[in-house]
């Protein structure tokens, strides 16, 4: 009897292979085809769910930046296609690809938020599905849960809300694609794969270059895969995405220094002080991935000093954490791998680069779209993991238990979408949970001023000055609304504390001109003009302006000359052409009246 039974499968999962086994083929496709029904099931409940959370924001106006997004009129051309891969200051980032994107959007649906908004969560939802792809193919326990979390979790509602961070959901498709066909080249070792892995990690540099970390995230699962790295499999191969990811970050680094505004005092710390930015706003983005409440557009930039000893506390405990996983290591690799896929991620905005938006705070919810991909899946693989000890996972404790999960995260997530999908209530919920925000205080302005609530507009200008009595376009932006308002001297009052602020801001000259031509004093508007030019000899608006205090002294060939280069620089600037035509008019009429007068002079000279 024991002799019959040794011959046989030892346990209930090797009857259960034997058996299917000797299914016939047909029986084995059908079983194979009720998995991909229920993989499609799973994926359209997941899309449909999503849409449905996101539905606040499918008609949410544009926000802060969009609108340099948005391809500006100039770059709606076949024209404009070619300047936004050649001309670096084409648009506000050079990120090509992204640009090209919003251009073809542009010549779909023009202005109608609704289109944006739909393509952004549309590239949400396949992020989220290759999420799950990927996590099933390295056979990570809870697949479907990470992506569903990943899916739902609020803190990536301004990724996908915010127009403007298509580059986040682009990039993040663009990158998690390239991360499952190298996976499948690891396994097939295929030329055509690995050139395809490559092709697909491009694309995402040219979305946006936070995906130069790719290569670095496959070294660290292929060890968690392993528990070793093999130089000649594992490292060789990904030797051209690290060269082609380092080019591209480091050039956009210097875009952001030198064209992007990421430099000055504001940028200015030591190494040890970005170390310190960087510890604390890992246990930040950490915190806001496992509490996610009290989140905002623009967070307090905190005050960072080396001499104060409990903020060496962030980067100490980082540290320690780190150390201790990696003491576990042997034991239980994965949260050390996620971890490091956390943290790698996170690094190109942990503080070591200037971006622009450490401006005013050293962290944003966008910043970790893809890094949160390493700790979502470890909390979930952990939950799958602890069912399946307890034989729970796949029956109804399961399913209640994740559902509560998913179904949290999703009401946060549709709260959280109210707040992007009005400009006011966008800034006014900033302002209440960030009492110091300055940059809010002042696009909060603009968006008054817009709608013609002036008084409202200058309280703005005048709180974002009190916290930041230097920033130049408050200044700017209050003596627009005093102009406006009829207080000229006022307004030059504050473009003149503008160029206090900033002695070289083109823009300041010009608007003070403008205030002397109201005022006529055209000389003195002239010089303002020629001063902003000197600065930035691009500025068509400077040109049209000069162009009419030119007109004004009756200097019409000058003014005609400044036009043109205003029509030059911006083809579809308003009203330039229209004047332009009436001064050519004008000269011509005044050519022919002088001809006429010749002739007829010549005639009784005769």
């Amino acid at each position: 009897m024991n002799k019959r039974a040794s011959k046989g499968p030892k346990d209930a999962g090797q009857r259960l292979v034997v058996a299917r086994q000797k299914l016939p083929w047909n029986w084995r496709s059908v079983a194979s085809w009720g998995l991909r029904q229920q993989n499609w099931f799973l994926a359209a409940a997941l899309a449909l769910t999503v849409f449905l959370v996101y539905l606040p924001v499918w008609q949410g106006a544009l926000l802060w930046d969009d609108e340099r997004h948005v391809t500006a009129p100039e770059l709606q051309s076949w024209h404009g296609l070619c300047r936004i891969w050649c001309d670096l200051k084409a648009t506000q980032q050079y990120y090509p690809l992204l640009h090209s994107a919003f251009w073809l959007e542009c010549q779909l649906w023009g202005h109608n938020t609704l289109g944006y908004h739909l393509v952004n969560i549309l590239l949400h939802v396949v992020a989220a599905i290759l999420v799950a792809v990927i996590l099933r193919r390295l056979a990570v326990p809870g697949a479907y849960l990470a992506a569903a979390i990943f899916a739902l979790h609020p803190v990536h509602v301004e990724s996908v809300a915010w127009i403007t961070e298509l580059k986040n959901t682009l990039s993040g498709v663009f990158y998690l694609s390239a991360a499952l066909v190298y996976l499948h080249f690891d396994w097939s070792r295929k030329r055509s794969t690995y050139a395809g892995a490559l092709g697909l990690f491009v694309l995402g540099l040219l979305s946006k270059t936070v995906t130069a970390t790719l290569p670095a995230a496959l070294l660290v699962v292929f060890w968690w895969k392993r528990g070793r790295l093999s130089w000649r499999r594992d490292v060789l191969p990904l030797v051209p995405f690290f060269v082609v990811g380092a080019i591209a970050g480091l050039f956009t680094a210097w875009v952001e220094r030198s064209m992007g505004g990421a430099e000055g005092a504001e940028f200015d710390f030591t190494l040890v002080e970005r170390c310190l930015i960087a510890g604390r706003a890992i246990w930040f983005y950490l915190g806001k991935l496992f509490w996610p409440v009290d989140l905002t557009f623009i967070y307090p930039r905190w005050h960072v000093s080396q001499a104060e000893a409990w903020q060496y506390l962030f980067p100490l405990a980082a540290l320690l954490l780190i150390v201790g996983l990696w003491s576990v290591r042997r034991r239980w690799r994965g949260p050390l791998a996620a971890m490091l896929f956390f943290v790698g991620t996170l690094f190109p905005v942990l503080g070591f680069f200037n971006v622009y938006p450490f401006l005013f705070s050293f962290v944003a919810d966008h910043f970790q779209y893809l890094a949160s991909l390493g700790i979502i899946a470890l909390a979930s693989a952990g939950v799958a993991t602890l069912f399946s000890r307890w034989g729970l996972w796949g029956r109804p404790p399961a399913y209640w238990v994740c559902g509560l999960l998913l179904f949290a995260l999703a009401t946060r997530t549709f709260v959280q979408c109210w707040m992007y999908a009005d400009l006011e209530y966008l800034y006014e919920t900033t302002i209440e949970r960030n009492p110091d925000c300055w940059m809010a205080y002042n696009n909060l302005g603009v968006f008054f001023a817009d709608q013609g609530t002036l008084d409202k507009a200058i309280d703005c200008y005048e709180n974002c000055i009190r916290i930041h009595p230097k920033f130049e376009d408050a200044y700017l932006n209050f003596g627009v609304a005093l102009k406006r308002l009829g207080r000229v001297d006022h307004a030059i009052d504050q473009y003149r504390a503008a160029l206090a602020a900033n002695p070289d801001s083109a823009k300041a000259h010009m608007l003070l001109g403008n205030a002397y031509m109201a005022k006529e004093k055209f000389p003195a508007a002239i010089a303002e003009y020629e001063r902003a030019l000197a600065i930035c000899p691009e500025y068509a608006d400077a040109h049209f302006n000069y162009g009419n205090a030119l007109a004004v002294l009756g200097q019409n060939d000058k003014a005609i000359a400044e036009y043109r280069k205003a029509l030059e620089i911006r083809p579809n600037l308003a009203n330039v052409a229209v004047v332009l035509s009436h001064l050519e008019e004008i000269k011509a009429e005044g050519e022919k009246r002088k001809g006429e007068g010749g002739e007829r002079r010549g005639e009784r000279g005769e």
